[in-house]
């Protein structure tokens, strides 16, 4: 894996990317994860303008000030990085109080609504400043399992690290002196109250997930473990299809239009 050239190749393709779409830059959610601690360094040195956000929401303290570090150390070594914090607790505890009880009781929607209600503020911010929304979905999250919220995190611009997997992820944001701590940290998607990892949440790791996603040999040959991974990336990708494909369009027949 040639690190630099692919740093240097994601750069210049958000850089003509803005520049053809006629926008100011890139604005990008700040986790605390290494995702979107790759996608907001990689932004940012297009020199383009950034708009990084940390939008906590019932978040866990030590994800919310990784992701306060994270931009802090940006600002020092990127003149072009502005950022915000909004804390969006009250307006999603506004939003569960006028909800259903029955829709407020399943945590999967409200965690989904989370990540629906920060979508929201980004392109909000992101209409005011000329800024282009940033994804930070990996090619696992995005074509493997589709571990993303549709029109959540998954409502995005542009998807910068889409074609790298979390190991290629680790592999840049190494070579880009990301924080340790970032680097170091479970990955966790942010949006339960208790601390839920991604590996708890899918029940295999992401290096399990990208030997399943390139699996094409004899499943006979397969321990018990492979087996299980196997099967659990098969059924993610299965379930999670609507995510993943265009949106379905219903063609009405020439001759009775």
């Amino acid at each position: 894996m040639q690190s630099i050239k692919i740093i240097s190749h994601i750069i210049e393709w958000l850089k003509n990317y803005a520049i053809e779409s006629k926008q100011k830059g890139y604005i990008i959610g700040i986790s605390g994860g290494i995702d979107s601690a790759l996608t907001s360094t990689l932004c940012a040195m297009t020199g383009l303008d950034v708009l990084v956000v940390n939008l906590p929401l019932r978040q866990r303290k030590e994800e919310y000030l990784r992701a306060n570090k994270h931009i802090n150390h940006l600002k020092i070594i990127f003149s072009n990085v502005k950022s915000l914090d909004i804390d969006l607790t009250e307006v999603f505890t506004t939003l569960e109080n006028s909800l259903p009880s029955e829709t407020v009781a399943n945590k999967l929607v409200m965690a989904n609504t989370r990540s629906r209600l920060r979508m929201t503020t980004l392109y909000a911010l992101g209409q005011t400043s000329g800024l282009l929304v940033a994804g930070t979905g990996n090619k696992i999250e995005d074509f493997g399992v589709g571990f993303f919220t549709k029109y959540g995190d998954g409502g995005v611009d542009v998807s910068p690290i889409a074609d790298l997997t979390k190991t290629q992820v680790r592999k840049l944001a190494k070579e880009l002196d990301i924080l340790q701590e970032i680097l170091e940290a479970q990955p966790t998607d942010g949006l339960w109250d208790e601390d839920r990892t991604d590996e708890l949440q899918m029940g295999a790791s992401y290096p399990e997930l990208e030997w399943a996603m390139d699996f094409k040999g004899d499943e006979k040959n397969l321990n018990k473990r492979e087996k299980e991974v196997l099967f659990i990336y098969r059924k993610l990708n299965s379930i999670n299809q609507h995510k993943m494909i265009p949106i379905p369009v219903c063609l009405i027949p020439r001759d009775i239009i």
